[in-house]
């Protein structure tokens, strides 16, 4: 009777266990689904408000060639003649007066304004319009200024699930984006400057900070630094960095442990 008894006790605190756990689980998708419809939701209101346009480039564009000589095959000459972003800031700053730009990865979804606030915490729980939300939003490093001329240039976000913020940053990582050269460019306006970018780097890494630094002692400094994000790179894209170079990195998760990087170097500018 005693054995019964207590396989009965044993089966109830398993039945109890189950139920909670899955009461749990459902509550946290719950809550996930009601981010990703607020994000939705935020995407779609910035599509309506804001006209996000191509610009030709002008007296005041300047190609930044390489130091080394390239062949004319070399896809950097399709590159440079690509137009730049113009986007009119006016109504995104309505929204959040934190709206530094605008960025464009060609192969994949990311297409957003993006923020910067005084750390790089807030808009891990914030979307657009400062309002709580686990799914965050796209946000520049804290320690860079919006004209995009430190040597190393930051830009963060979640890689939702939903495909929404950098979720489709993994493309860069697989087949299908890296088999079309087209998509080797990153595009970003500030109200400060245009800018267009060659990527040189894609990877996959479990979680780190050492790519993370933004300045550096001397040109030495800058160059091993460079070096060893070319060397990490799942793909090569037959393309250097020299010591006057200025690179952008975005970074997401790939998982709980692992992040996805991509680095690019500005081949075109224009100040405002």
């Amino acid at each position: 009777m005693k054995k019964r008894t207590k396989k009965n006790i044993g089966w109830i605190i398993y039945l109890f266990v189950t139920i909670g756990l899955i009461t749990f689980s459902s509550f946290k998708i719950i809550l996930w689904l009601i981010d990703s419809h607020k994000t939705s939701n935020q995407l779609k209101a910035i599509e309506k408000t804001v006209e996000v346009k191509e610009a030709e480039d002008s007296i005041n564009t300047e190609i930044i060639e390489p130091k080394e000589e390239i062949s004319s095959s070399n896809p950097y000459w399709d590159y440079v003649k690509m137009n730049m972003l113009d986007v009119d800031f006016n109504e995104l700053k309505n929204i959040n007066d934190q709206t530094k730009g605008w960025i464009k990865v060609n192969g994949t979804n990311i297409n957003y304004p993006f923020v910067k606030a005084s750390d790089n915490s807030f808009y891990l729980t914030h979307t657009f319009d400062k309002s709580y939300n686990k799914a965050g939003w796209v946000f520049l490093d804290y320690r860079n200024n919006d004209r995009f001329a430190d040597k190393n240039n930051i830009i963060y976000a979640h890689g939702r699930s939903d495909k929404t913020m950098f979720g489709t940053l993994k493309n860069v990582l697989n087949n299908g984006w890296l088999n079309d050269s087209q998509n080797y460019v990153v595009k970003i306006s500030t109200e400060k400057v245009k800018t267009l970018w060659q990527v040189f780097s894609v990877y996959r890494i479990p979680t780190t900070s050492d790519y993370l630094q933004i300045s550096f002692a001397d040109s030495e400094e800058f160059t091993n630094f460079a070096n060893m994000l070319l060397k990490r790179s799942a793909y090569n894209f037959n393309t250097s960095i020299g010591e006057e170079d200025i690179i952008l990195t975005l970074s997401t998760c790939y998982n709980n442990k692992d992040k996805v990087v991509l680095h690019a170097k500005l081949i075109k500018r224009e100040d405002y």
